[in-house]
């Protein structure tokens, strides 16, 4: 009987009180503030605003998002691809406050097909995009070399894949 005397009782009754109202409290503030992002992960068909100085047509290309919260990684490959253009390079980026921005390298043919292009092996390139809702974004791409950002549209591309192997199990 001597281990239960009343200042232990009280000590170790108070510590699981305090534990319990930091636990409710802190729950409580996670259910009301902490949100996930919303998700962006997919295929997106981008179409620029205007052409490049150095090309006659602007093609659409193709915006492959991976996201991990509000991590994000993404490749530029054009809508048809060829041997050309195999080697992806990446784009990182950060998904806060509705915006996106990506920055990384891309290949020079992906911005322009044309034969004569004096781009480089490979383009700095920084994208700031603004989601406008769940399947579409809207933005700019600032490129090395090219003194103007081009804005864009990228409208989310629909997947019947998944669809069809949900269906399957």
């Amino acid at each position: 009987m001597n281990h239960f005397n009343l200042k232990s009782l009280t000590f170790y009754g108070v510590a699981i009180a305090s534990v319990l109202v930091l636990f409710k409290t802190v729950t409580a503030y996670g259910e009301s503030n902490l949100k996930a992002p919303p998700v962006v992960d997919g295929r997106y068909i981008l179409t620029l605003g205007t052409n490049l100085p150095i090309c006659e047509k602007a093609d659409s290309l193709i915006l492959n998002i991976q996201q991990s919260g509000i991590y994000l990684n993404a490749s530029l490959l054009p809508v048809n691809p060829n041997a050309e253009t195999e080697q992806q390079l990446s784009l990182t980026g950060i998904f806060k406050n509705q915006q996106i921005n990506f920055s990384g390298k891309i290949a020079p043919e992906i911005l322009c097909h044309h034969p004569n292009s004096q781009l480089d092996s490979s383009k700095s390139v920084a994208m700031q995009i603004q989601l406008i809702d769940q399947d579409k974004m809207t933005g700019k791409i600032a490129v090395n070399g090219i003194p103007q950002p081009l804005r864009f549209t990228a409208t989310k591309q629909s997947t019947p894949e998944k669809s069809q192997k949900l269906n399957s199990h």
